[in-house]
């Protein structure tokens, strides 16, 4: 190989400059392969904007959280928007790399950025996928990284509300994000100690949340923490969006939710209660021990299926092993938190409430 490019797509997390590292340096170090850094994912495609990454510009970046390459969650060469239109320019994009002598692509994203690069895999087969997202929401894979920094910030953040609710004797709710899956309430909430945390998976009445506020005032605990995730929704109720944007692939964004349940709690248990929405400082900072861990093994092992000439995979972290699975698999469907989920059956034994009477 004489030159491979990197893009980073979609939401920013932590991790995604660790990945950057593991795959450049072998390349730059062992190899001689020139890598070529595309700018803000897609869009650096469609627009021609590339830069040629030294192993001075992949050193000390391991730590740093965000991406180095910048990225976007509105470019899709299959839908590129110009003046009102959509644009298909996927073969400019395929023909950009071929000038650019790149003989493999890695795509570093969630099921966005992964979506578009199975589509792009017909007209250029040599992609190689690596899984990101702090929504933990990518079939085929059991963590990605990102996930894990973005549980540990939210469980930091109940950490401290706990003085402030107990102190006030309010109810505090705690909106969180993860899209259409629960995976960062669920385990972040649980970490976390949340007295009554809601998913998307499985969709909450509103009187039973209610009732658990109340029943934790009659036990002395005249506060209650209530962790809940951007995507839940009340049973028979649709989901609560804070806006569109339309220019994006996904032009729903989702937010609100927690300000239904605090003002609902207020207008029908009569305690105070506050709302606290983390949103992108779950994207934010240093990534943590394992996702530095987790996002360098995917590197490597991108670099190895490369070297193999394995294309149109995706690393996976499966049993503690890293393996791959085709990109196809990985974007097949949207891994949802099961509704008997070990946390959530030990959780109900433990007294934290999900919103509903039983799970069947």
């Amino acid at each position: 190989m004489k030159r491979v490019a990197i893009l980073t797509g979609g939401g920013d997390c932590p991790g995604l400059n660790a990945a950057i590292r593991a795959i450049a340096k072998p390349f730059i170090l062992e190899d001689k392969t020139e890598v070529i850094g595309i700018a803000d994912g897609f869009e650096g495609l469609i627009k021609r904007r590339v830069r040629r990454l030294s192993y001075d510009d992949v050193s000390n970046i391991l730590a740093l959280g965000g991406t180095i390459l910048g990225t976007s969650n509105k470019a899709d060469p299959f839908r590129w928007k110009v003046g009102g239109r959509e644009l298909d320019c996927s073969d400019e994009v395929v023909r950009y790399l071929k000038e650019l002598g790149v003989d493999v692509l890695f795509c570093i994203g969630g099921d966005g950025t992964l979506s578009i690069a199975n589509r792009l895999l017909k007209k250029f087969p040599r992609i190689i996928a690596i899984p990101k997202t702090i929504d933990n929401d990518l079939a085929a894979t059991e963590q990605t990284f990102g996930f894990d920094t973005a549980c540990n910030f939210v469980m930091e953040a109940i950490d401290r509300l706990h003085s402030t609710a107990q102190s006030h004797h309010r109810a505090m709710v705690v909106e969180v994000m993860g899209r259409y899956a629960g995976w960062i309430a669920l385990q972040g909430g649980m970490a976390g100690g949340g007295d009554i945390i809601l998913i998307p998976e499985l969709p909450f009445e509103m009187e039973i949340v209610l009732e658990a506020v109340r029943r934790r005032a009659r036990k002395g605990k005249k506060f209650s923490i209530v962790v809940v995730a951007e995507g839940a929704r009340p049973r028979g109720g649709g989901l609560i969006i804070k806006k569109k944007v339309e220019d994006s692939p996904d032009p729903i964004r989702l937010g609100g939710v927690g300000n239904f349940i605090s003002e609902e709690i207020e207008k029908n248990v009569g305690c105070e209660s506050r709302v606290i929405v983390l949103g992108h400082l779950q994207r934010g900072g240093a990534p943590t021990f394992f996702d530095r861990i987790l996002a360098t093994r995917y590197g490597i092992e991108a670099v190895r299926l490369a070297r193999a000439k394995d294309y149109g995979r995706m690393v996976a972290l499966k049993g503690g092993k890293i393996t791959s699975v085709p990109i196809g698999l990985a974007v097949s469907r949207l891994k949802l938190v099961p509704k008997k989920h070990p946390l959530i059956m030990g959780g109900m034994e433990i007294g934290v409430s999900f919103g509903v009477e039983s799970i069947t």
